[in-house]
């Protein structure tokens, strides 16, 4: 099929591994002759990359896809794709065909591979969502986006069940790519000019406990540093309970590994642990952050923490406060507890009140933004190394990057610096970013 000045636009919801797999979307549609269109309006295909970890995650998504009827009526030509995390539950691709009957392609998680064959022979039949947990094509190209930043995945799907969590029904179970696959593809990257490589999994510490060959995350990231080059590694998400010391010793074997750990603890007290089946205890965690901090000076510590799961009192979020103020995280991505059909919390019956949860919320950002304030005040007059990562568009000449334990830093320079490492001098802190000036360009 001829799709020469066919153009396509990828709508991309959730996490950095849905910002990934949009990158390979965007490689096969290259490959079948489509360019990139920034306004989706003018596309001649539509894919929604879709995620499903919160409920209103999901209403926003259809609720976009609902806006698009009118075009289709317009431009019949129009193909409209839904793929992701959201239409590999079970049930759902057929749900929104029976809702949004002009979506033309559904595809889940286990199969973005078959949207080139799909898309160009669309039949009468326009679900198809793989049961297996088979691994993703590694042959797919990309067409990356985010220079100097590469994202690669290293292990797909989860085995953990925590309770809140959709993920492991709709990603299937951990699934580790080789390490010679995985070094092969850095090593290219690193060749083509990326600077900072992010290895991606639902729990990268999980890595290579599939293979039953001695690989593990630790043997990874040491294999990974023999690369020749000038490059950062990071890495996303950790598990608690999978956190060894001997990642922990890879990580300070070489100063290119990022001394950056972003450690979802997601509640403070023991009985909503075991109830979320997190797996680990708090003093377990507590004295993981503290070893980790010892061990790795300068580090920085991020998370992600849930107020109002079922059955949290006030005495179990006293304590997930406390945590935090023994914990001092860089930052911590603070939400609010959604039902999510499909997951055993989904039918638990005791509810915390919406009112309650907004109450909880709102003092945990106010205890986390003091503590983020107070750390800043700590980078002020010191020297750090950045990756110029992009421009600060609502500031004239303005650029930004992040430090090795990442925190964001804005920097002024006449000359387009974007993609090169520089020294910058922080001389000025707000709870949500760093200010300095440039010392040094390499």
């Amino acid at each position: 099929m001829n799709n020469e000045n066919k153009k396509y636009h990828i709508l991309t919801y959730g996490c950095q591994m849905n910002v990934h797999e949009s990158e390979k979307i965007a490689g096969i549609l290259t490959k079948l002759g489509y360019e990139y269109e920034e306004v989706a309006e003018n596309a001649d295909v539509i894919v929604f990359n879709t995620c499903c970890i919160r409920e209103t995650a999901e209403q926003k998504i259809l609720g976009h896809v609902g806006t698009f009827k009118k075009l289709k009526k317009k431009k019949p030509w129009l193909k409209i794709v839904m793929c992701g995390c959201m239409t590999q539950q079970e049930g759902k691709g057929e749900e929104i065909l029976k809702n949004y009957p002009y979506v033309d392609l559904i595809l889940g998680t286990h199969n973005i591979a078959e949207l080139e064959s799909r898309l160009n022979n669309l039949s009468k039949q326009k679900v198809y969502v793989q049961k297996t947990d088979g691994y993703l094509n590694e042959e797919i190209p990309s067409t990356r986006t985010s220079m100097p930043n590469a994202w690669v995945n290293i292990i797909y799907g989860c085995n953990n069940f925590c309770t809140y969590c959709i993920v492991p029904y709709v990603r299937g179970r951990e699934r580790s790519r080789s390490i010679q696959s995985v070094y092969q593809e850095v090593e290219g990257l690193v060749r083509e000019g990326y600077k900072e490589i992010t290895l991606l999994g639902q729990n990268v510490n999980s890595y290579g406990n599939d293979l039953n060959d001695g690989t593990n995350f630790a043997k990874l990231l040491r294999e990974l540093t023999k690369i020749d080059g000038k490059f950062r590694l990071r890495f996303m998400t950790s598990h608690p309970k999978d956190f060894t010391d001997e990642v922990i010793d890879a990580i300070a074997s070489d100063k290119r590994i990022c001394k950056h750990v972003h450690l979802p603890v997601q509640a403070g007290s023991n009985n909503m642990l075991k109830a979320m089946n997190r797996k680990y205890t708090r003093e377990q965690y507590l004295e993981l952050v503290e070893k980790i901090k010892t061990r790795l000076p300068g580090v920085g510590i991020t998370t992600d923490i849930m107020v109002g799961f079922n059955g949290e009192t006030e005495e179990d979020f006293l304590q997930t406060l406390d945590l935090v103020e023994k914990c001092k995280f860089s930052s911590a991505f603070c939400f609010v507890y959604s039902r999510r059909k499909g997951t055993a919390g989904y039918n638990m019956t005791n509810i915390v009140p919406q009112d309650i949860k907004k109450d909880r919320i709102k003092r945990l950002i106010t205890l986390q933004n003091k503590i983020t304030r107070q750390l800043n005040s700590n980078y002020i007059g010191n020297v750090f190394e950045i990756l110029v990562e992009d421009v600060n568009p609502k500031f004239e000449n303005t650029y930004c990057g992040r430090t090795e334990c990442g925190r964001l830093v804005n920097f002024k320079s006449d000359t387009d610096i974007r993609n090169k490492f520089v020294k910058v001098k922080v001389n000025k802190g707000t709870t949500a970013t760093l200010w300095g000036e440039i010392t040094e360009v390499e």
